[in-house]
């Protein structure tokens, strides 16, 4: 009896040991690997977390109905952290320490990012597909973060360029929320103004989850500028918008894609035509992408329309899923991120997003859109100057 006894627990140790190695890492078990994401699921930017949770979602359902990866269902956990930083750093303790996700996917806004990212370098914890395009994020040194979208800078340089070169605008302003993400959009709009020599017409701020914009409005219209660009979530742009519209100030309003650009439209209803949004992942209605096509029909089965942001949160499930399939059965989350560095180049149904140990941004390409007046986007190849009379 003891040397059978002796044998059972021998085989028993045997099996845990061979397989330690496939379920060593935290989130990830013989059947599952689990990704965490904090974000902003309630409040006035809750469309921008609710969004990439949709899309993140509808990538791991999609892989999952084929069976996983190596064999393992994908599983998204989100915690709201209200677009605060101080939540924020909760939020990405709990998901870490309690929860033991084995990544941190789609997190919300440059301000809690800047609270998350250091927490999840400190446990070399993967920091993938933020919807932000901060440039500390950009940072090669920082070996955990992978980057899907172009750089707010990308996108504010692609901001003056259509206006004076296509426009031939030469006096624009910026409102911008004050704070980190503001200060980034900010940051980048001087560089490209600075790099043609050019003044910026005036400045003005709000402050992060209200809408108090009247004070901004009136100091911006004092300035009379032909155009404002905006560094903001969409429901108070769409506020300082509508303001604007009823007292008469009617420059061009050029929003960077942050803002959530089908949110915003919706909150503007009529008032939104004319309205220009830059872009950083490919338009969500173009089906010849395949990766668009894919896209579709998963935030379809999801219960989703297609939108930008949700793509954006596809796109970067997507990815997460390709990385994981070139890091093998027995993945790791040095593997995983070494997979990213080591393939460099990704096809993603269709769309390149390559990455070095120099470059940890998937996609760089920034395009210009424009709100109809039914509410639709357009794509601008070059824009026209129309009168707003």
């Amino acid at each position: 009896m003891q040397l059978m006894l002796r044998g059972t627990l021998a085989a028993i140790a045997l099996g845990a040991i061979l397989a330690g190695p496939a379920c060593a890492e935290d989130g990830v078990t013989a059947d599952t690997i689990t990704f965490g994401q904090a974000a902003v699921l309630e409040g006035p930017a809750s469309a921008l977390g609710l969004g990439m949770q949709l899309g993140l979602n509808a990538a791991f359902n999609e892989v999952n109905a084929k069976g996983g990866v190596h064999s393992r269902k994908l599983k998204l956990i989100s915690v709201n952290d209200g677009y605060e930083p101080d939540r924020a750093i909760v939020a990405t303790k709990k998901l870490i320490e309690e929860d033991k996700v084995f990544a941190l996917i789609g997190p919300v806004g440059t301000p809690t990012s800047a609270a998350a990212q250091p927490i999840a370098t400190a446990a070399k914890v993967p920091f993938i597909g933020a919807f932000t395009g901060a440039g500390f994020l950009r940072n090669p040194k920082l070996e955990n973060v992978i980057n899907v979208r172009a750089s707010y800078d990308a996108e504010t340089e692609a901001w003056v360029k259509h206006l004076t070169e296509d426009l031939k605008i030469s006096k624009i302003a910026i409102f911008y929320q004050d704070d980190a993400f503001g200060r980034a959009g900010l940051s980048g709009f001087k560089k490209a103004m600075d790099k043609r020599n050019m003044a910026i017409a005036a400045e003005a701020t709000y402050e992060r989850n209200t809408v108090a914009v009247k004070s901004a409005l009136l100091a911006l219209k004092r300035a009379e500028p032909e155009a404002v660009v905006i560094v903001g979530a969409y429901k108070p742009v769409a506020e300082f918008i509508k303001l604007s519209r009823k007292t008469g100030f009617n420059p061009v309003f050029v929003n960077i894609s942050f803002v959530g650009a089908n949110a915003l439209a919706k909150e503007l209803g009529p008032e939104g035509k004319g309205v220009i949004v830059s872009q950083v992942v490919p338009f969500p209605g173009d089906a010849s992408l395949k990766v668009v096509a894919d896209y579709q029909a998963a935030i379809k089965q999801a219960g989703g329309e297609p939108e930008f942001v949700s793509l954006e949160g596809y796109l970067a499930g997507r990815l997460a899923i390709a990385a994981l399939e070139k890091a093998g059965s027995d993945v790791t989350r040095e593997s995983l991120l070494k997979a990213i560095k080591d393939t460099g180049k990704f096809d993603i149904g269709g769309l390149p997003m390559t990455f070095s140990a120099e470059k940890n941004e998937g996609l760089d390409k920034v395009f210009m859109t424009i709100i109809e007046a039914d509410g639709s986007f357009k794509p601008i190849e070059k824009m026209v100057r129309v009168s707003s009379n």
